[in-house]
Order: C-alpha cells, then structure tokens, then sequence
C-alpha cells in the first residue's frame, strides 16, 4: 500500500484512534448507571448487570467473524457497517422504551468493539518500524482507556439529562467517527477476504449468553435450579461443540472461525492467557469500584454517591493507562517486551489488594483506580507487539482478533462473575474484600505461569519493537 502523505497520515492515525476510544466510550456508557437503570425498571442489580455483560458477550462473538470479513478489499466496508450497527445500537437505548429494548442496543453496540482488531490490521497494513510499534501500541490502550473515558461522561450527562441523554451523546459521538472513517480510511489492502464459519460464531455467542446466565442468576435462583443448570450445561455443550468443530475443520484443511493451533504456539499463547485473566479482574475491578461509590452503604462498604462520582472514579484509571502504555514501549526498547506481562498482572494484582485494605473513603478508590490502570496500560499496550512477529502477516487479523476475543470474553466473565461473587459471599463488607482478594489471585496466578512455564513467556528476537 503506498504510504499516505503527512497530512493524510496524521488524519488517518486520528480515524483509526477515534474507531478504538469511540467505540469504547460508547461500550461503557451505561456502567456508572447500572444501579440507577435496576431502580428504573425494577429489575435484581444481577439483571441490570447484563447491559453491560451482553455488549461485551457480542464483542466476543463478532470479533473473530469480523477479523475474517474485515480481510484484504474487504476491510473498509466492514469497518463501515460495522460503526453503522454501533449508531443503531445507540440510538435504540436512547429510546426510554424497557429495560429490554435498552440490553437490545447494548447488544448492538458490542460490534463496535470488535472493530479493534481491523483498526490494528490497517495499521500494519500502513505503518513500519518504530512508528508501527507505537501507533499499535497506542490503539491497543485505547480500547481500555476509552472505558475509562465513557464512564465519567455517562456519569456526568445522566446527572443532568438521564439515562437516555447520555445515548444521545454517544449517538453524536458515533455520527462523527462513521464520518471521519469514510473519509479517511484506505480504499485499498492487501490480501484477500476469507472464509467465516459462521455456525461457530453462533455457538460462541450463544454458549457465553447461556453460560454467564447460569452464573449471574445462580445466587438467586438457586445453584442447583433447572433454570440455572439447565443454561450452564448448554453453554457449556455449545462451547465444547465449538471446539471440536473447529478441530474438525482444521483437520479437513478448512478454515476455522479462529486457529486454535496459531492461538496456542509458544510466543502467542502466554499473551493469550494473560489476555483472559487481566481483562476478567478489569471488570472486576470497575464494577466493584462502581459498587463502592454507588452502595448507600447498607451493606458495611458503600460510599453513597452519585452517577458524577462513579464516573469519575475512572479516570485515574484512564489516565495511567496510557501513561502505562508510554512506559511499557520505553521498558520493552531497553530490557525487551517479555517482562511487560508479569509486571502488569502483579501491579493490577496490587490494585485489589489496596481496594481491599482501604475502601472507606473515595480518595482511596481513586488511588486503586490509578494502580490498576498502570497495571492495564504495562499489559495491554504490549500484547500487539508480543503475538505480531509470531504470526504469518496475513493471519495478524485472525490472531489479534483471537486475543482481543480472549479479551471480551474475560469482561464478560468479569462482569457476570464479580456481582455473582458478592452475592455469593454474602454481600456485606468481608464479601467484597473477598471478592477482590479473588481477582487479585487470579492476576497472581497468571503472572506465576507467565514466568514459570518456558512455553508461555517464549519470545522471538522479531519481539522487540523496533523490529516490527
């Protein structure tokens, strides 16, 4: 592709960088209000949950269709149509119909966050050496601190307007990024559109949905209730379906929804589980700081305030992520990409340990916040650049969708499991230390693996940034 001139360069950079946080923000509206939308239509905090946890459960289902569609010619027009279903998600929650039309443009807005992966591919596609290795770098971190971003705007626009108002905005915010990419995105790309197996996008989907309803509904139904083991078989069964299928495939010489052999291979599959563990403990970690500063404080631990305060909690958390992500590039120059993930997932493991010990104030909530980002800027910023150069150039699309699928499906988990944990425990305030006290173990347990076990902490020389 030829290389675009300055002024086109910056816009494009720009367009692609608005896709990732616009989308983002647009994925998070919603969160701080999860307490004010289960008032609302008077639904358990568990069935207010799912406005979040279906936008992430269709991020995990489309990614990897949209990473394969999204391939060769094919590229631009999917990125298209895919901002286009984001503008009717947004539109359609703004409408005060119920909470069901809400968790039905929610669902919609998930495809948003699947576009990640193609924004990363157009770059590779346009950019080389040093430049390459920040500009993916930068995209990377923009999933997460566009999260950060959406929550004080929500919490900000639904204290003077509602909940509706702050679709609105995230209607206005879509309108302009939809603009910008057809303006600016390349007409052209290299490769070929592939095949998608469009049977396993549907049993992911349809497995998660079922299994994350088991555990969200699991304290108050009854663990043992035909509705909730009845889900959590099925989606388990569709899961597994899911895998043979592909094995099957890959066996026949047919292209799978994802390669599971190129998702495993020494190099790529450290990333992978670090991937699934941290983004599970991040959404523990937003909705328990959520919880923190919405909770009246019944349960021994709530602050007792407003969407503002929620909202805002998370900006030190989007802050120090992209701050995170300027220091892991600098780290990985000099001592090499391999100690990133370690240092993230212990540094975010720290993060629930301070929430656990001081909690009582909103400066102490602030504080977790901002360890956590760092922790999530050091880890995200440097999967791009630990799975690039262990994968053929046309199946970066496919492999970065797979991590970023790993991803969505850790929020999912994370989202789903963090509310069920705290019903679980009991709900008051030894509930919540335990709860966080569970995600910071699951980060210790992954930065352990990461370290110990050769085959997952393998890099290539091909690693280092300036060589991508």
């Amino acid at each position: 592709m030829t290389r675009p001139a300055s002024s086109e360069d910056r816009w494009l950079f720009a367009t692609l960088a608005a896709i990732t946080t616009v989308t983002a923000v647009v994925s998070s509206l919603g969160a701080p209000l999860v307490p004010s939308i289960a008032a609302r239509y008077d639904v358990p905090l568990s069935t207010a949950q799912w406005v979040l946890t279906s936008t992430l459960v269709t991020a995990a289902a489309t990614t990897p269709a949209l990473g394969r569609w999204g391939s060769g010619r094919l590229r631009r027009p999917v990125l298209l149509a895919g901002l286009a279903v984001v503008l009717a998600g947004v539109v359609l929650a703004a409408l005060p119909i119920s909470i069901g039309t809400l968790i039905a443009g929610r669902t919609l807005q998930g495809v948003g966050l699947a576009l990640t992966p193609l924004t990363l591919a157009v770059a590779r596609d346009v950019w080389t050496g040093p430049r390459l290795a920040s500009r993916l770098s930068l995209l990377s971190i923009a999933t997460v601190a566009g999260a950060g971003l959406g929550y004080p705007v929500t919490g900000v626009i639904a204290e003077h307007w509602g909940i509706s108002g702050a679709y609105w905005f995230g209607t206005a915010l879509v309108t302009l990024t939809l603009l910008l990419a057809v303006r600016f995105l390349p007409r052209e790309a290299q490769g070929a559109p592939q095949r998608v197996d469009v049977p396993s996008v549907a049993l992911v989907g349809v497995g998660m949905v079922a299994t994350l309803l088991a555990v969200s509904q699991g304290e108050r139904w009854g663990w043992t209730a035909p509705g909730v083991l009845g889900p959590a078989a099925g989606g388990v069964l569709l899961l597994t379906g899911w895998v043979l299928r592909t094995r099957r495939l890959t066996a026949r010489g047919e292209q799978p929804l994802v390669d599971l052999r190129l998702a495993t291979r020494p190099g790529v599959l450290g990333p992978n589980g670090v991937a699934f563990a941290l983004a599970v403990a991040m959404y523990g970690l937003l909705t328990l700081v959520v919880l923190l500063v919405r909770d009246d404080g019944s349960a021994g631990w709530g602050l007792g305030l407003g969407p503002a305060e929620a909202g805002a909690v998370l900006l030190p958390y989007s802050f120090m992520s992209v701050a995170g992500s300027r220091v892991a590039l600098r780290l990985a120059r000099r001592h090499g990409p391999h100690l990133l993930l370690p240092l993230g997932s212990t540094v975010f493991a720290s993060a629930m340990v301070l929430l656990t010990l001081w909690h009582d104030t909103y400066p102490q909530a602030l504080l977790a916040m901002a360890v956590g980002g760092l922790g999530s800027g050091f880890t995200f910023s440097s999967l791009p650049t630990l799975i690039v150069p262990h994968v053929p150039r046309a199946e970066t699309g496919s492999a970065l969708a797979f991590n970023q699928l790993l991803r969505y499906l850790g929020f999912s988990v994370g989202s789903a499991v963090t509310v069920a944990l705290l019903e679980m425990y009991g709900g008051h305030v030894a509930a919540f230390r335990a709860t966080a006290l569970t995600m910071a173990g699951l980060c210790l347990v992954a930065t352990v693996a990461v370290v110990v076990v050769p085959w997952l902490r393998r890099t290539a020389p091909a690693a280092q940034p300036e060589a991508l």
